[in-house]
């Protein structure tokens, strides 16, 4: 996200500020699209359509948009990490003219991959009327696209049509399900939140077309990258899975409910765990709009001194001017959502009784946010290990994430409702501090793997 990023930083630059406010805003629209898409269409949408609709299919409509994000994002890392890659290193090459060729080849993929899955389980698993199961199928499919799509837009740079772009979106899924609930009940409240996101995924691939305006080129390419980076795939996969394992154990719950579409859930820890995520926002916007950018000057220098024969002594002190960013990154990061989590934590009660939430969730919405500002910080430590290709190294913490979270969750969901929640959040904190060791270390010693650890010519 470094390209868009210094894009904003230019727009902050007006020395006023508004200009900051918008570069904030933007960045919270790039790094966190969908996610507030859904938030706005569901807080504008539920108390409106409430009078067409019953609350049990208002309940079953959000379970299902959370099937869909989940195991959207699950089955989809895995070609998301690899594409990415691809995509940079083509910009890279000087070769953008295969970026509609890795648009198309990718989408095609998403379908393939995500088609099976989601017709088993709307179509077999499920239970629910025709119309529903197709919407929800449709849902699950422009969702999986536009998690594809989105690796391209920090190659756009263009923030006020990414922005447009989700703005009409929203507009659009507010005024077609305001329309199609009355007339079709749950059904129009579905289509009209699909053709919403169908309209920004739309718009985002016309978009695309217009900033690389190629022939389609070899476009299962990346295919090849599978092979090479195995390891990348895996991390897309294993990240999704260790974020998403808590939930799926707590569906295991005694109080856990199996709904009128046959879908399993426990709306207490969802709910409060998808309020708790909301929390990552900002960081995310700041992250995108001041962290990464100013890291990744210092990491164009490093490498680019390198390249140029420079001496020892230069290359020491670009690694520590290197060091340096990472390290006040992660203190401006730590500061801004440890504020965050803690004025969280401490005005739980009034949050959820101003959205409505069942006071019950209190204990698991404030592990919750503790859980979650772990994993912002493992997130943030994770990127910056993935720009020195230690894809080994982050592997290994994914693993290691997946692992505990599923055990104490498990460990937790067996004593009882008081401690539900807190098996996610001693996850995420033993997982920060294994990724603060690791990663602390692989820095300290980055001209060794520079020059030895991946230097294919060292045996």
């Amino acid at each position: 996200m470094a390209g868009i990023g210094f894009i904003l930083r230019k727009l902050a630059g007006r020395d006023d500020l508004t200009g900051i406010v918008a570069g904030y805003l933007f960045s919270a629209i790039i790094s966190s699209g969908p996610w507030l898409f859904t938030i706005f269409s569901l807080g504008a949408l539920v108390p409106i359509v409430s009078q067409f609709i019953s609350s049990e299919d208002l309940a079953g409509f959000r379970l299902i948009i959370i099937y869909n994000f989940s195991f959207s994002l699950v089955l989809t890392g895995p070609l998301f990490m690899v594409a990415t890659r691809f995509l940079a290193d083509r910009i890279f090459l000087k070769e953008s003219d295969k970026a509609i060729g890795l648009l198309l080849g990718g989408l095609l993929t998403v379908f393939i991959i995500c088609t099976p899955f989601a017709w088993w389980l709307y179509f077999s698993f499920s239970e629910m009327s025709l119309d529903i199961r197709f919407a929800a199928f449709v849902n699950f499919m422009v969702i999986s696209a536009i998690w594809f799509v989105s690796i391209f837009l920090s190659a756009l740079k263009a923030y006020v049509s990414i922005s447009g772009a989700f703005a009409g979106g929203l507009l659009l899924s507010f005024v077609a399900a305001l329309a199609l609930a009355p007339q079709f009940s749950l059904a129009g409240l579905f289509w009209g939140f699909s053709l919403g996101l169908a309209a920004i995924l739309f718009f985002l691939v016309a978009r695309i077309f217009s900033e690389f305006p190629h022939d389609i080129k070899k476009p299962f390419e990346f295919f090849g990258y599978f092979k090479k980076y195995w390891d990348l795939a895996l991390n897309g996969l294993i990240f999704n899975l260790a974020a998403w394992v808590d939930k799926w154990v707590m569906w295991s719950a005694p109080e856990a409910e199996q709904g009128s579409f046959g879908l399993i859930s426990y709306p207490n820890y969802d709910s409060a765990m998808f309020v708790a995520y909301l929390s990552i926002i900002p960081s995310m916007a700041f992250f995108v709009f001041n962290v990464e950018t100013r890291f990744f000057e210092k990491y164009l220098l490093y490498y680019r001194d390198i390249q140029k024969h420079a001496t020892f002594d230069r290359i020491q002190q670009n690694h520590n001017s290197l060091l340096k960013a990472i390290l006040d990154g992660a203190r401006n990061l730590t500061v801004l959502q440890g504020i965050i989590t803690f004025t969280i934590i401490m005005v739980a009660p009034s949050i959820l009784e101003l959205l409505g939430v069942n006071l019950l969730q209190l204990g698991i919405f404030r592990f919750g946010a503790l859980g979650v500002f772990f994993q912002v910080m493992i997130l943030y430590l994770l990127i910056f290990l993935t720009y020195f290709d230690a894809r080994r190294y982050v592997l290994s913490i994914n693993i290691f994430f997946l692992i505990s979270n599923f055990l104490f969750s498990w460990y937790f969901l067996n004593k009882g409702f008081p401690y539900y929640g807190q098996g996610y959040a001693m996850a995420a904190a033993l997982t920060f501090g294994v990724t603060v060791v690791v990663s602390f270390s692989y820095f300290k010693r980055l001209p060794y793997m520079t020059f030895i650890a991946h230097n294919a010519s060292v045996s």
